[in-house]
């Protein structure tokens, strides 16, 4: 299996987002994007979820809008204990020449340290993880190119 870092530089193509810093959670179960505004829609029968996103850490100046459908609503357990019902969207992920489906809960990380937490379910017999060393497969370490 291919090794990654501790954090590194993800893109979600079906969301519009061509960069985003991500920490690599083996710690946490499921993966988590920082999403605000967040609000249900209905389109022909569907229910969607609509948000917006800043991709990038300490800065608000950047919003992205995206779109997903609905795949579930859940309560998810955060590193301290709080329980909150999240909404629960599929979408492709990028990382380096790899590409594959994950399931990301969506909740406001304004205060985190990093914008999307990938989680080990979506690493998952992916990838092994290099605790002491970050951006191995990015093409740099500033912000992605749009």
């Amino acid at each position: 299996m291919p090794t990654i870092g501790w954090r590194e530089w993800l893109s979600l193509p079906e969301l519009g987002v061509p960069g985003l810093k991500a920490k690599i959670d083996t710690g946490a179960r499921s993966s988590a994007l920082h999403a605000f505004d967040v609000e249900q829609i209905e389109r022909q029968g569907i229910v969607r979820v609509r948000f917006k996103i800043h991709p990038l850490q300490r800065s608000t100046t950047e919003v992205i809008t995206a779109e997903a459908d609905l795949v579930d609503q859940r309560t998810v357990r955060s590193s301290v204990g709080h329980e909150q019902l999240r909404p629960v969207i599929h979408t492709l992920v990028e990382l380096g020449e790899w590409r594959w489906s994950i399931e990301l809960t969506l909740t406001n990380r304004d205060v985190m340290g990093f914008r999307m937490l990938l989680g080990r379910q979506a690493m998952r017999q992916r990838f092994l993880v290099d605790p002491g060393r970050s951006f191995l497969h990015s093409p740099h370490a500033g912000p992605m190119p749009k």
